[in-house]
């Protein structure tokens, strides 16, 4: 795949990536108040904040990657419909109608939902509580795997003690398959979160 990875750092924004400049200090929500939406609809950006975005046509998909505060959104059109799924905080607001389904982000999850049209969904995620030390480790090997991604933003680090928040998106297409990888750590509670999504059509 011909894509070029594109890194914010600490609020330094490159072309095809729109957000807020970051010059402070900045703490993810707990990683306990996550939660997991898959919509069967577009859902409008003005309700999750971005702090990097880009868009990409891949294959028989037209993608767009959004990282936010505390987590991530994915917009898939394929197959003559739109799927949006969102990792946020479980208090953000967002609309009822056509969402598939709400999970709390705690533990595992593995889950397929199967569409008209020949559309099909498959999801899942886990949530790693590390020690301190093995935390910091992964972050460092996490910082050199975001510099191949198709996007990815590091946030500034809260204080001196922990690091920065990471996010970064990884995609890849082949037959009528895309296939995205994300990885968001929350340094403040030692955790990595790690999503894998897969639309067929």
């Amino acid at each position: 795949m011909n894509t070029s990875p594109l890194l914010t750092l600490g609020g330094t924004f490159i072309p095809l990536i729109r957000g807020t400049a970051m010059t402070v200090g900045f703490a993810r929500p707990d990683v306990s108040d996550l939660a997991f939406h898959l919509f069967d609809r577009s859902v409008h950006p003005e309700l999750f904040e971005s702090f990097a975005q880009r868009e990409l046509i891949l294959g028989e998909f037209a993608l767009t990657m959004r990282i936010g505060d505390a987590g991530h959104m994915l917009q898939v059109h394929a197959g003559g419909r739109t799927l949006c799924e969102i990792a946020t905080t479980h208090s953000r607001p967002l609309p009822q109608h056509k969402r598939f389904f709400e999970r709390r982000m705690r533990g595992s999850l593995e889950k397929s939902v199967e569409l008209d049209e020949g559309v099909c969904y498959h999801v899942s995620f886990h949530v790693d509580q590390l020690e301190p030390e093995v935390f910091l480790a992964c972050q460092q090997e996490l910082l050199i795997d975001s510099t191949k991604a198709e996007l990815a933003h590091r946030f500034p680090a809260a204080n001196r003690i922990v690091p920065g928040a990471l996010s970064f998106l990884t995609a890849d297409t082949w037959s009528r398959n895309l296939l995205v990888h994300t990885i968001h750590t929350f340094p403040d509670n030692h955790a990595i979160v790690k999503t894998q999504s897969l639309f067929e059509v």
